[in-house]
Formats: C-alpha cells, structure tokens, sequence
C-alpha cells in the first residue's frame, strides 16, 4: 500500500534560503580579536576579589607551613600568626568550652593546629564517635578513659598488659576485655583515678559497644 504524499507549499528556493546560514553584516562585526579585549575592563569590585582570593590562597598556604611542625619547633610570631588566622581553631576556642567538652574532631583539631601532642588522631571514626557520646551525656570519666587509651598508643606498637604481657595499642580494639587485660594495665596511677576512669568506660562500652 502506497501513501501519496502531499506537496510542500514552499518553492524549493524558499527552502534553501531557509536552511542556509545567516549572514551578518560585516560592518557589524568587530575589526580584530584585540578590538574585543581592548573593550574588557576588571571592575574595582572583581580586582578586590582578586586580591583577598590570592591573600586566602598565601595565608593557608603559611598556615600549612607552621602546622608541618610540632609546637617546641615553632616560634611565638607562629604561633600567634595561628591563632590569628586559623578560622576554625578561632571558632573552637571562642566556644569558651574545657577540653572535657568539646567533641572529639574538636579536640583533634585543636591539638593539630596548636601543636599539641596529636593523641585524638590514634582514634577510629567509630571510638571518636563512642567518646562525642560519653561527652554529650557528661560522662567525663568515659571519655577520660578514651583519652587516655589515645595517650597509650602515642607510646608506638608495644605496651605492657597484664602478667607481664605486651601488645599493639595500635591494633588493639577499644573493647570491655581489651581494657582489662591489656589498656589498664599500661597506665600507673596511685590515686585510683585512672582505674576509675577504665571502669566508667567498661560500663559505656557495655551499654553501647564500638561498632
């Protein structure tokens, strides 16, 4: 079965004008490509936010430099240039709040970019999660516990457990019985109080275990 097609209304003329390119008049067309850019000009606005995008880039760029070192090896111009500049550490500390309440990214942060010992960096995701919770239910004897297990494993892979014992703090899972025999028994203290605090943790873990 064959369809007979209509024929167009258009002259085949018409459709060929139609579907060749338009032409633009030459006297509208700027002279040269310099013509173009003699016509550019960078308003006052865009050459400031040139200049505080490259004053941004020079001071994370020194900020970076202070921070590649530990705190004994920078002077006193650095570390108050730190304090200075530092957005974040400025936020962290305008809180107003004792090291017991910030979290734990917080407190990493801190000791990063004031040069403090970096214990909170020897901790998981999931054991800095276990000690933001101890922290936002004031368990501050938990969170001791925590942090002394970071302080532990600063000390490199071999500590001493229980009955002579050693093992790698680094590897070792911040566990119930990993506590008791093992992460106890690497802190001396007369007082009591660090026992104290690995007992607080125990009960935590318990109720809530590290995923």
């Amino acid at each position: 079965m064959f369809v007979q097609s209509t024929s167009s209304p258009f002259s085949a003329a018409e459709i060929a004008r139609s579907l060749s390119p338009r032409q633009t008049p030459a006297a509208t067309l700027p002279a040269s490509i310099a013509d173009i850019a003699d016509t550019v000009r960078i308003s006052q606005a865009g050459r400031e936010a040139l200049a505080a995008s490259n004053g941004d880039k020079s001071v994370e760029a020194r900020l970076a430099a202070i921070k590649s070192k530990d705190g004994m090896s920078r002077t006193q111009e650095e570390q108050d240039y730190v304090r200075a500049n530092d957005t974040r550490l400025s936020e962290i500390t305008a809180q107003g709040k004792p090291p017991e309440k910030l979290t734990a990214d917080e407190l990493d942060y801190l000791q990063k970019a004031a040069g403090f010992v970096n214990t909170f960096a020897n901790l998981s995701s999931a054991e800095k999660a276990l000690y933001d919770k101890a922290v936002a239910s004031d368990n501050t004897e938990a969170a001791a516990g925590i942090s002394m297990i970071a302080l532990i494993r600063q000390g490199g892979n071999m500590a001493g457990g229980a009955n002579g014992s050693t093992y790698n703090p680094l590897t070792m899972e911040i566990t119930a019985a990993n506590i008791e025999k093992f992460f106890s028994h690497s802190i001396i203290d007369q007082t009591g109080q660090a026992q104290s605090q690995f007992q607080a943790l125990i009960q935590l873990l318990q109720d809530s275990p590290v995923a």
